[in-house]
Parts: structure tokens; C-alpha cells; sequence
């Protein structure tokens, strides 16, 4: 019997097919279809596969890569149908992850998580069955049915039958998603905000509110609350915010402690503010606690809204002019993309609820070159500009409550004079300890390959390839048609674009482009052109000359290093090469940049020309490409000729302070040097943050739970260096400081080892360490390297062992994840250890067992470089060790806050380096005792400190 719309009743079909599951490198558990298991080591996969057929499995890349196999070919990949059937949905890629997502029971082991994956597939195709008649599944038996017909994808016949059309034809349409999203519309613009005030004790009675009536009452959290209300009193002066400095000790709630004074200051004034956290990961987790402000899904999403930058969402017009031409190897990266898209909340695809595994299953770029590219977008000229996501979240943000953003989208914006959001009122920086790294990189230049190649890229767009890069020309055509005054400086540009790096130029560092010439006036034959090789454009020239001459002089300064490596060197003495090849260089950006400021200036004047009759649609044209030369192309050139214009400078006296820092750095890849250039940073990166975000703001609180060094015993010295750190300092009016402890009893639940009876630069020794300590801890292990190469070491010698014992091991840079998606397996897999690097030191919210032992293999003392040296010379207040110390002991610090995210975790803290000095130990928060002792005791105390049960919180 049919049903509605001419369907079957949906039909769950099952595979018959083996289950795959590869717990560990080198070995594999297999159920046959008849229900045989058995456990094979990798060598005999293939065969038993040829046997049985290609198999169910979970994560087919990462699967093959533990079984050391180039791939595993026609696998039915329950990540996919997961994907299809559950788009938008978080699910840790593991057997047991998935189990987590769809309500089933986790399965214990490698046997059981290989007989639980038919059960996977069959709830995934129930429940899509159940929704075959929902808006988000109308296209997608035409859909399948194509992936069926032109990707022989193994899952679509089991999909048509959920959904109960077998027979569905392909539909042409069906990758079309922008035909069913929503256009967001022009609002008038919004009233200039009040200035109302939010007093500590209102603060706290929105927190009660927050948190409900059977909250655990939590002092130190409204303590925390009074004191973040401060930041939103109105300001007395221009340039001089109400600045509040706050330390909020681990466990304090500080996320609600300040959302409760931001959401109600932006209830009372008509503004948004913007909470800003250092990584995209953070923002996620920020997102996930406001529900406890706005439970309502709707509500939140007009509420709060999730800010980055537009090369983290997807661009339909990269997605639609994919789709047109996709060939039948990329219609189903884009099939899936294409569910999500209906089922997004806002378009993210990077930290979003965007499953990143569906990256790391299909080859590179398939899915993120559909993102927007740095200054590629043509905005209104777009045919999606009105169903824009990015355009969708500018709006929204400008009447939302709260803005989620990250620190780094916050100081772009600022640095470009405001972005496309607009100057914020208040901020709130959580992680506000990062604040200098953040500037640090916002605030910074290269002149480098790779910078000057993306510059050419933008200008030129793609050339001679099948990339999908729009040039300025493209950008734009359709006002050249109308206003053709703009092509002489736009041809003249182009023309001048091509001294940039040319495709391909990290492979040339040994041709010189006169070679060929100067061989032929050796051999007495005249030149093709008459003119001076300096005088002509030459693909790539001057610039990859420049690059070359960077790389002669690191090369001739540096030691022998190791290739695998990257490299750097002082500014000066310049090399003989360089003076040259940097004023051809000069001379040509120059010539670059002066055409391109008479095409903005033209594209300016016509904006203002009363006699010109501009629709709408071309005065939003017209100003789109006028900012976006200035801000793609001017600005940086700008701050190229300046960085030239340095070389020609006598070096600064031995010791002079520096407002920048400038030297030059070799970049290489898998032994290859593959980019080369000048880089300037300032000496205090928190100068800009302070003039240029700060400053202009009514209110700034600023937020961390190490905002202050911990061994320092004078406090005010403290607060002096944490002002130092987060740019306060440089600021008229001082900072509103407070310090809530952490409620947590460190001292009862937690341990501290050193151990001293190993030799730190022993990988066996740090191997057999990290094993032993794993195994007594029973998984929920994460060991932390300040080096790629120990941590591979280590773990191609630990693994197998683990997998024995029945703990998973998984690493960064060795399993075919990024640290977004081990971070989720970490975190779903409570027995499972994790290695890791800078990346999980910190920011990584691990609570309960899943995170009970933190491993370091040595201290993490701040890699030397030239821009760490000055800084290290001229920000320490006349101690560099100090200095140096400081950041290694805020590091460990932050690591150890890893361990305890809840009042009942316990965990136990170890370093595998006898140097540690006592001075570092010092930061553990307090009531840690670190014990140096051997590993063996190491071993036996953390095995019977965490096997304990621990005493119910304030007993």
C-alpha cells in the first residue's frame, strides 16, 4: 500500500556486509555477516575483505590508517549515513561516540563496538524514516537517488528505502539548497543605545534567575558576577572605558557570572556585547552554556549569535559553482554538505555544528575550498547575497543581545577601523590571558611568499588552473560596463600584479628568470626585449628575487639545522644580496599600489557624484570594492613598503627599546623549504590592542582564571605584570581589580609527580614512562610534547601495548583527525588516552573521568626565537630568566587546570623532567605539594590515587 505522495512504507535495508572496527595500529576486530568475530592483525584485513566484501565501519580514512592500508575502498562508512540522516548533529566519530549521539548503549570493547555497528546503521535509517515527511528530507530520495546513480555511493538504496522510494529518479535540483533559505532583509537602522547602568546586586539577581532555584549556591560565582557588573557602568570620558580586571579561579562559573551582568545591560540598552574567547573550540563551549540563559533554541538563535570570520562559513557561491560541474568522485562531499546546509543554524563550517570528520573523510579541499576565501567574496554582486550566512549573522548580531566572538575577529575588525560589525560598546574578553598572543597575531605583517601570492590571487584571480578564485576584475564587471573610466587603472593594476609571485614559485628558489638571458648575451645574442631586466614585468619578479635573497641570507647565518625544521634570522647586516633585490621590490609595489589608489579613489568619487543615478544594488557595489581595496590590498601594501623602507635604516644601538620587531624566517615542509620572508611584529603587541579596541569601548572586562602569576608573592607586583600582559597598563584610567579563588580542594583531589629517575632526552625511556603511567591511571590519559617528532616516537611505541590492555591512543599528527575531533573522541571515550601538543595545553574542556591523568614530557618553556629574545630583553622588567620562567610556570599552570573541571574530578599531574626547577612548581594552585620520586612510585601512587572513590563535594 502507498503511502502520501505516491511513497512506499518506508523498508530498513541492511547491508550484508562485514563490521570493521581497528582499535588499535595494527590490529582489526571483524564480524563476519554470519555473527563470527575475531580479532586479525592488519596484514590479513585485505584478505578476509576480498572474501566478505567491503565492510561497516566508522571513519574509513582513520580505519585505513590504522591498519596501514592505502584505503579501504567501497567501505560503508557510517559516518556518511550519519551525515545524511542526521545532519548538524554532534557525534564523536567512534563506534562508542555514535552510540552516545543516538541514545544506545556504549559498548565496552573492541567486540562489542564491532556487533554494535548494524545496530547503528539501523536506528540511523528508523529515524529517518520517521522524518521522511519533514521540510528538511522533501529533496532527499532525488537526492540519494543521484548519489545512487552517478557516485554508486553504498548507502542510497538503503536511504530510499526509509524513505520509502525505492525507485525515486535523480533529481537535478537536488543539490540546490539555496532555493529553500531563508533572505534576511534590510531593517532600519537601530536607535542610538541608553547608558543605563547594572549594579552588583542586580548582577546577582539575574545570576539566581540564570541558574534556577535548585542551583547549587556557589558563592565565589556571585562574587564574581558583582564584581564583572562594574565594567558595565556608564563611561565617564572618551577613550577611557570602565575597565574591570577579574580572576576567576577554576569551578567559579565565571560564564554566567558575566553573562548575567552583559545580557541585562543589553536588555536595558539596545546594544549587543560581545563576548570575545580565544578559539573557535571556546566559542562553541560559550554557545553551549547559554542555554542556560535562553533555553529555547528560537530565542537563543535571535539572542546570541556566533561571530567569525567569513572564511569559517560556507559560501553559497562557491558551493553552487562546485555543484554545477561536480564530477562523480565529488557529488558526495557536496550531497552532504548539502543536507547540513538545510539543517544549520548559521552556516559555520569550521567549530559550527559542522561535523569537522566530514572534512577528514574525503580528499583535500572537497569541502573547505567551499568556504569563503580571504577577500574573495563579491557581495552584492552575488547571486546568493540575499541567503548569505555570513550576511544572515552580520544582521542578526547587530540586534542580538550577545555576540560570540573570538579574539582574533575582534582585532581585525579593529585594525581594519571597525569591520563589517561595527565598533562594539562593551566587550567581555574570557581567556583573557591570551590577549597577547591574540594581538600578537592581529597586529602583525609578512612580507612573504605565501602573503604576496594571495595578494596576486585576489587581483588576478585563478590563472590558467580550474580554481575557482574571482579576480578584482570579476569583482568588478558589471560596474565596468557603466563607468569604463575604471579599466586604465584596472588594467594597470593587473599588469603590476604580475611582479607578484607567480603559481609555483616555491619551486623555483634556484632559477633565476635573467639566467637564461644573461647565458645569451655570454653567447653575444641580443635580448628578445630591449629594455633593462629591472625596467620589465616579469612573471614572479621582483618579488621572488627578493624571496631568494631572504632565503641566501637565513641560510648563511643560520647552523646546519636540521631540515625539518624552520629557520631564522636577524635583519641585519644585510646580506649583500638584499639592499637590491628589496628596493626592486619597493619600487614595484609601489607601482602597484598607485594605481590601485586611483581606482579606489574613482569608485569613491562616484559614490558621491551627484549627477550619477545609482540604484542601490551599484552604490552597495561601489562600497564594497572600495573597502575592500583598501582593506585587502592597500593596507598590506602599505605595510610591505614600510617594512622595506626599514632596510634601508641603520640598525637600532645595542639595547635600544624597539617599537617593532622585524627579522626574517624560512618556512619549511617535510624537508622542503616552501616559503620565505619578513616579518614584523610589535615589541608589545598590547599598545594596538589597548589604543585601537579598548580605548574606544564604554566598558571592557576582562576575564581569566591565570590572569596572574602565582608564585608571586607581592601581590600588587601581580596585578602589575597580569596589567602588562592583557594591555591595561596602557590605558589612562587604572583597572578595577578582582580575584574570586577557585572553590575546588586541589590539595584532596589532586597529585602532583616529578619524576626523576628517567632521562628526558630518552624517547624509549619517555615511552615507557607515558605507558606505565597510562595503564595505571586505566586511560584517561592525555600526554602533552613541546615536540611533533617525540610525540610521534612515542607513540608508534606505546600504542600497541595499550591496545592490549584495552586502551585507545590516539594522537595529533599521527591519526587522520584534527584536534577539534580528537578532543570530542577524547572526550566520549572515557578509557581512551590522547597525545597531543600546544593546541590541547589549554582551552579544552574535558570534565569527569574522560581527563584524570596529564602527562607532560618536558617543561614547556617558550621556544627561542628573535621576536621571543627582544621580548625577553626588553619586557622583563630586568629579568629575562624571570620572564621566561613566567610563562612556563602560567603553561603548566593552565594545563593543570585540565585536570578539574568539576567539584568530584580528581587527577594527577606529571612532568618526566628531572630539570623541572621548584620556581616553576610554584604556580600549582595552592595546596598542591609536587613530590619528586621515581617512576615505579610515580606509577604506584596514581594507580591507588585515582582507583579511590572520592568524597561527595564539602564533606
Amino acid at each position: 500500500m502507498k503511502g502520501a505522495a505516491g511513497a512506499l512504507p518506508p523498508r530498513l535495508l541492511l547491508p550484508d556486509a562485514p563490521a570493521l572496527v581497528a582499535p588499535a595500529p595494527g590490529s582489526a576486530v571483524l564480524l563476519t555477516p554470519d555473527g563470527e568475530l575475531s580479532t586479525l592483525r592488519a596484514a590479513a584485513v585485505p584478505a578476509a575483505l576480498r572474501e566478505l566484501g567491503p565492510p561497516i565501519l566508522v571513519h574509513a580514512p582513520a580505519t585505513a590508517k590504522r591498519l596501514n592500508l592505502p584505503a579501504l575502498p567501497g567501505a560503508w562508512d557510517l559516518l556518511e549515513l550519519f551525515a545524511f540522516c542526521q545532519p548538524a548533529l554532534a557525534a564523536p566519530p567512534t563506534p562508542r561516540g555514535l552510540a552516545l549521539a543516538l541514545d544506545l548503549p556504549p559498548p565496552p570493547d573492541a567486540e562489542s563496538a564491532a556487533a554494535l555497528l548494524p545496530e547503528i546503521a539501523t536506528e540511523l535509517l528508523r529515524r529517518l524514516a520517521r522524518a521522511r515527511n519533514a521540510p528538511l528530507n522533501r529533496e532527499a530520495a532525488a537526492l540519494a537517488a543521484r548519489l545512487r546513480d552517478a557516485a554508486d555511493w553504498p548507502w542510497a538504496d538503503s536511504i530510499l528505502a526509509a524513505l520509502g522510494q525505492p525507485g525515486a529518479r535523480p533529481g537535478r535540483d537536488a543539490l540546490k539548497v539555496w532555493r529553500a533559505l531563508p533572505e534576511w532583509e534590510e531593517a532600519a537602522p537601530s536607535p542610538p543605545p541608553a547608558s543605563l547602568p547594572v549594579s552588583p546586586a542586580e548582577a546577582r539577581t539575574r545570576l539566581a534567575e540564570i541558574l534556577g532555584e535548585s542551583a547549587e549556591q556557589r558563592p565565589s560565582q556571585a562574587d564574581f558576577a558583582s564584581a564583572a557588573s562594574l565594567a558595565f557602568a556608564p563611561r565617564e570620558a572618551p577613550g577611557e572605558p570602565q575597565l574591570v580586571l577579574a580572576e576567576a579561579g577554576t569551578g567559579t562559573g565565571k560564564t554566567l557570572g558575566y553573562v548575567a551582568s552583559a545580557s541585562l545591560w543589553a536588555e536595558r540598552n539596545g546594544a549587543p556585547v560581545w563576548i570575545a574567547t580565544y578559539t573557535r573550540n571556546l566559542q562553541r563551549q560559550l554557545d553551549q552554556e547559554l542555554a542556560r540563559l535562553y533555553p529555547e533554541p528560537e530565542q537563543r538563535r535571535q539572542r546570541v549569535v556566533i561571530r567569525k570570520g567569513r572564511e569559517n562559513y560556507l559560501c553559497l557561491l562557491n558551493y553552487d559553482e562546485a555543484a554545477s560541474g561536480a564530477m562523480p568522485g565529488r557529488l558526495l562531499p557536496l550531497a552532504l554538505v548539502a543536507r547540513w546546509a538545510l539543517a544549520t543554524r548559521d552556516g559555520d563550517l569550521l567549530g559550527g555544528d559542522f561535523p569537522g570528520w566530514l572534512m577528514e573523510l574525503f580528499s583535500a579541499g572537497a569541502i573547505s575550498l567551499l568556504a569563503d576565501r580571504r577577500g574573495e567574496c563579491i557581495h552584492s554582486a552575488c547571486p546568493h547575497w540575499k541567503r548569505c550566512y555570513v550576511e544572515h549573522s552580520i544582521r542578526r548580531a547587530a540586534g542580538a543581545h550577545l555576540v560570540v566572538a573570538n579574539h582574533a575577529l575582534v582585532m581585525v575588525q579593529a585594525a581594519l577601523g571597525g569591520g563589517e560589525d561595527g565598533p562594539a560598546l562593551r566587550y567581555v574578553f574570557d581567556e583573557g590571558h591570551h590577549l597577547f598572543d591574540a594581538a600578537d597575531g592581529a597586529f602583525s605583517a609578512a612580507l612573504s611568499g605565501a602573503e604576496m601570492a594571495e595578494l596576486r590571487r585576489w587581483l588576478l584571480g585563478s590563472e590558467g588552473g580550474r580554481g575557482r578564485a574571482r579576480g578584482l576584475r570579476r569583482r568588478l564587471e558589471e560596474l565596468l560596463a557603466e563607468h569604463p573610466a575604471l579599466l586604465p587603472p584596472l588594467e594597470l593594476v593587473e599588469r603590476n600584479a604580475r611582479t607578484l609571485p607567480s603559481p609555483g614559485w616555491w619551486d623555483r628558489w634556484a632559477v633565476l628568470p635573467e639566467a637564461d638571458e644573461q647565458r645569451a648575451e655570454d653567447r653575444g645574442e641580443p635580448p628578445d626585449d630591449p629594455r633593462p631586466v629591472v625596467a620589465r614585468t616579469v612573471q614572479g619578479e621582483p618579488a621572488e628575487t627578493f624571496l631568494r635573497a631572504v632565503r641566501t641570507q637565513i641560510l648563511a647565518r643560520t647552523a646546519e639545522a636540521d631540515p625539518l625544521y624552520d629557520a631564522e634570522c636577524d635583519l641585519h647586516p644585510l646580506h649583500e644580496d638584499l639592499p637590491d633585490a628589496a628596493a626592486r621590490l619597493e619600487d614595484a609595489l609601489e607601482r602597484l599600489r598607485a594605481p590601485l589608489k586611483h581606482l579606489a579613489k574613482l569608485l569613491a568619487d562616484l559614490l558621491e557624484d551627484p549627477d550619477q543615478e545609482l540604484e542601490t544594488g551599484d552604490r552597495i557595489r561601489l562600497e564594497t570594492a572600495t573597502r575592500s581595496i583598501e582593506r585587502r590590498a592597500l593596507m598590506p601594501l602599505a605595510a610591505w613598503v614600510a617594512m622595506l623602507a626599514r632596510l634601508r635604516e641603520p640598525p637600532s644601538e645595542p639595547g635600544q627599546r624597539p617599537t617593532y620587531v622585524d627579522w626574517l624566517a624560512l618556512s619549511r615542509r617535510e624537508g622542503r623549504d616552501v616559503d620565505a620572508g619578513l616579518h614584523r611584529h610589535w615589541l608589545d603587541p598590547t599598545v594596538p590592542f589597548a589604543t585601537q579596541v579598548a580605548a574606544p569601548a564604554h566598558g571592557v572586562l576582562i576575564a581569566s582564571a591565570t590572569l596572574r602569576d602565582a608564585a608571586r608573592k607581592d601581590p600588587e607586583s601581580a596585578w602589575r605584570e597580569a596589567e602588562a600582559r592583557t594591555g591595561v597598563q596602557h590605558l589612562p584610567s587604572p583597572a578595577i581589580r578582582a580575584a574570586v579563588p577557585s572553590p575546588f580542594d586541589y590539595a584532596a583531589n589532586t597529585r602532583a609527580f616529578v619524576v626523576e629517575d628517567i632521562t628526558r632526552d630518552s624517547p624509549g625511556q619517555i615511552a615507557a614512562a607515558m605507558q606505565q603511567l597510562f595503564r595505571a591511571a586505566g586511560g584517561g590519559a592525555l600526554g602533552l610534547f613541546t615536540a611533533i617528532r617525540r610525540l610521534r616516537d612515542v607513540h608508534a611505541r606505546i600504542a600497541p601495548a595499550l591496545a592490549e590492555a584495552g586502551l585507545p591512543l590516539y594522537a595529533q599528527h599521527v591519526d587522520a583527525m584534527d584536534s577539534a575531533t580528537l578532543v570530542d573522541i577524547f572526550r566520549a571515550e572515557e578509557d581512551s588516552c590522547l597525545l597531543g601538543t600546544d593546541a590541547l595545553r589549554d582551552g579544552v574542556d574535558v570534565p569527569g573521568r574522560a581527563l584524570r591523568l596529564l602527562v607532560f614530557d618536558r617543561v614547556p618553556w617558550p621556544r627561542p626565537s628573535i621576536l621571543h629574545r627582544e621580548r625577553r630583553i626588553h619586557l622583563s622588567g630586568g629579568r629575562p630568566g624571570g620572564y621566561d620562567d613566567a610563562i612556563a610556570r602560567h603553561r603548566l599552570r593552565q594545563a593543570f587546570g585540565r585536570l578539574i573541571r568539576r567539584a568530584d574530578d580528581r587527577g594527577v599531574f606529571v612532568l618526566l623532567d628531572s630539570r623541572t626547577p621548584s620556581r616553576l612548581l610554584a604556580g600549582l594552585p595552592e595546596g598542591v605539594v609536587p613530590q619528586r620520586l621515581g617512576l615505579a612510585e610515580a606509577v604506584r601512587q596514581t594507580a591507588t590515587f585515582l582507583s579511590q572513590t572520592p568524597s561527595p563535594p564539602g564533606c
